[in-house]
């Protein structure tokens, strides 16, 4: 797994929408990414609502949020449209940004799947802090009071 400190490696990847998302276009803020294993399962739809239930605290804190998963773009829109989602959800179908950042895979059932991990990436776009087999229910209160410390020490 990268570590913090380092610079968050650059990415373009889809939304829901099918618009390009660029790490560029975070410049100049606090960006949250969270990894989670698969669209429309119990644990992720947990995290989704509770990031849009909170999405005007992170955004008063000039925090954005994206949630990244190896599902395709369609996957996402059904997932955002089916729970009334308000944080864009980035298709990385390849794994790419994912295998890049070390995120590691469990087993269950048989079948393998990405752990559900979160970044903190400053406004320079330096990685600050690295939470791996996040537990969804909570993280994102876990996470705006980490990084409003962060701010208040910058």
């Amino acid at each position: 797994m990268i570590e913090a400190g380092g610079q968050f490696p650059n990415f373009s990847l889809p939304n829901q929408d099918g618009k390009t998302v660029n790490l560029s276009d975070f410049s100049g803020k606090w960006l949250v990414v969270y990894f989670y294993p698969k669209d429309d399962t119990p644990g992720c739809t947990v995290q989704g609502k509770s990031f849009t239930a909170t999405k005007d605290d992170f955004d008063a804190a000039g925090i954005s949020v994206v949630g990244v998963s190896q599902d395709d773009v369609a996957s996402h829109k059904s997932f955002c449209d089916k729970f009334s989602f308000k944080i864009d959800l980035l298709a990385d179908t390849d794994a790419t940004l994912m295998k890049e950042l070390g995120i590691g895979q469990s087993e269950w059932n048989g079948m393998k799947f990405w752990e559900r991990s979160s970044f903190v990436v400053d406004p320079q776009g330096t990685l600050r802090k690295v939470y791996e087999k996040v537990s969804p229910q909570g993280h994102e209160q876990v996470l705006l009071d980490d990084i409003k410390k962060l701010q208040q020490e910058s």
